[in-house]
Formats: structure tokens, sequence, C-alpha cells
């Protein structure tokens, strides 16, 4: 942990497992980019959240994970939140267990 609290991995890491041991269907979701010997490479969607799945209720959910303090969102991840809730699904920003606890109470 630093000043800023827990590192943003530190956060995804927590998230990820609370929600699975709370019987939500979810998974990693890697975005980014990679160089090969013919130039770079994306894969994932841009802005798109650290942690996509499927709520016991059937809901699409989605987690973007910030470090405990100081995490910015995005305008493409606000976005990608922004249209998961107009399809009425759950959009989270979690920067701690905590965090999505809170938010989640009542759903899970």
């Amino acid at each position: 942990m630093t000043d800023k609290g827990a590192r943003e991995d530190e956060v995804l890491r927590d998230c990820l497992a609370y929600l699975q041991l709370n019987g939500v269907y979810c998974w990693r979701n890697n975005t980014g980019a990679t160089k090969t010997a013919h130039g770079f490479v994306r894969y994932g969607k841009v802005g798109s959240s650290d942690i996509l799945g499927i709520l016991p209720n059937g809901k699409f959910i989605a987690v973007e994970c910030k470090r405990e303090k100081g995490g910015v969102v995005s305008e493409k991840q606000k976005e990608f939140l922004g249209m998961i809730v107009k399809n009425q699904g759950v959009a989270i920003v979690a920067n701690s267990i905590e965090s999505l606890q809170e938010k989640l109470n009542g759903i899970i």
C-alpha cells in the first residue's frame, strides 16, 4: 500500500474475488495493445471496465476499479459505464472492496 492507499491491481483482485465468492459469474477484462513484428495489435474495447460479469438476477455488471485515493475515470470509461446503465445493467466504479460492497447492497 502506498500513500495513495491500495493500488489499482490490489483493488481489482479483491473486487474480483468478492464478486466470485458472492455468486457473480465474472471475469477480468483486459484491454490494451502489444507490439508484433507487423506493428501494434489492439485487444479489448477501449474504455471497457476491468471486471465484467452476470449477476445472479441475470443483469450484466461492469466494475471499473481505481486505486484507493486519486484514481480517475477516463471519458471512454465513463461512456462505457453509461452504456451499461442505459441498457439496464449495473455499472460501478470501485476504489476498495468496501465501496463495491456498499454499491452492491441490495443487489446481491
